[in-house]
């Protein structure tokens, strides 16, 4: 195959592309190659530019059987670190005195390494979440067959604390089969009509009672008229009661949970007819560094505080994936001790 067509075929592999020969010299390489490994890497030695040891003991495996290989290419683009599949097969005919060339091409796997990272994480998250309350209770269930047998008080005290662990593990699994059940229904969206303000003033009145214990106002701002739009409604519940509860746990101490309505025909994020709930509260606030990991799974800007007041970590993720599925928008304003505002943006 004459150079100039062996340069055009490389050149139209849609993925990064290099050819090397028996001489060990790079032949061909495309436009993306050349962006991923450098401009001027035609004619050198692979090993020069491919470098590292296991593409280069796969690239001198292939050289040397005439046959396939495969391994990984690790890099980094500027902003992440980025993994590639790279398969190589043997070509006879081509290259120097037609002795036969390997051409290589780099498949960007980067997305599966880190799915299957999130997987990981996620799997090592609630292995630890769970362990906690387990350890608890198995500790305490020892205690209660050996010195605390006869101690009626004690007793009753670590009967508390047990059950306490066992309601932790219990909202953690309803969570996490919550988290499942939305996630996998992210993509088909709502068809069901609801009235917005009633679904609210339903959700306060549900709340009502963890607020007056608390001490919280909660109050309710709505336009005039009925505000409808296509949506679940009991995942909508489900993400103000979330929205709701926090304001009430987390910004209690201001005094106050405001949830405001506002309707537009032309919302600047939606770009079209869109309502904004807002769920205002007065207290501590949130420190700017944790606002961008606010939805993360068991992500907590107060770890010690939220396990205390009964959260999994699970909460705001589950709300994203809802107002996702809704194609709304999540926005989440914070000062430090001027409170938290918590905007849910969904189309009419």
């Amino acid at each position: 195959m004459p150079d100039v067509l062996l340069a055009e075929f490389v050149s139209a592999i849609p993925m990064p592309a290099l050819m090397v020969d028996q001489t060990e010299r790079i032949i061909a390489a495309n436009t993306d190659a050349k962006t991923l490994l450098g401009q001027n890497i035609v004619d050198r030695h692979f090993a020069t530019i491919l470098r590292q040891p296991q593409v280069i003991d796969a690239m001198e495996q292939s050289l040397r059987n005439k046959g396939p290989a495969k391994t990984r290419h690790l890099s980094n683009d500027g902003a992440q670190d980025t993994t590639f599949e790279v398969e190589f097969r043997y070509m006879t005919g081509v290259g120097a005195v037609q002795g036969g060339a390997v051409l290589a091409t780099f498949q960007d796997i980067t997305h599966v390494e880190q799915a299957s990272q999130m997987r990981r994480d996620f799997v090592a998250n609630v292995s630890h979440e769970l362990r906690t309350p387990l350890t608890a209770l198995m500790g305490f269930i020892e205690t209660l067959r050996g010195p605390a047998r006869e101690d009626a008080a004690a007793r009753e005290r670590f009967l508390q604390i047990m059950t306490d662990e066992a309601n932790r593990m219990n909202r953690l699994v309803g969570d996490l089969l919550s988290l499942n059940r939305v996630e996998s229904e992210e993509r088909v969206r709502p068809k069901e009509k609801l009235e917005l303000t009633g679904l609210l003033e339903s959700t306060l009145n549900t709340l009502a009672p963890l607020a007056k214990d608390a001490k919280v106002e909660l109050t309710l701002a709505v336009p005039e008229g009925p505000v409808s739009l296509t949506g679940d409604s009991d995942q909508l519940r489900q993400v103000f009661t979330n929205l709701i509860e926090n304001g009430i746990k987390y910004g209690g101490s201001g005094g106050s949970v405001e949830v405001r309505v506002q309707s537009s025909e032309r919302d600047t994020a939606m770009r079209g007819p869109a309502v904004r709930v807002q769920i205002i509260d007065k207290g501590p606030g949130i420190d700017s560094v944790h606002l961008p990991r606010l939805t993360e799974r068991f992500y907590r800007a107060d770890s010690h505080r939220s396990r205390q007041l009964g959260g999994t970590g699970l909460g705001l993720a589950i709300v994203k994936h809802i107002i996702n599925r809704h194609r709304g928008r999540l926005r989440v304003e914070s000062d430090l001790g001027k409170g938290t505002t918590f905007t849910v943006i969904l189309p009419l």
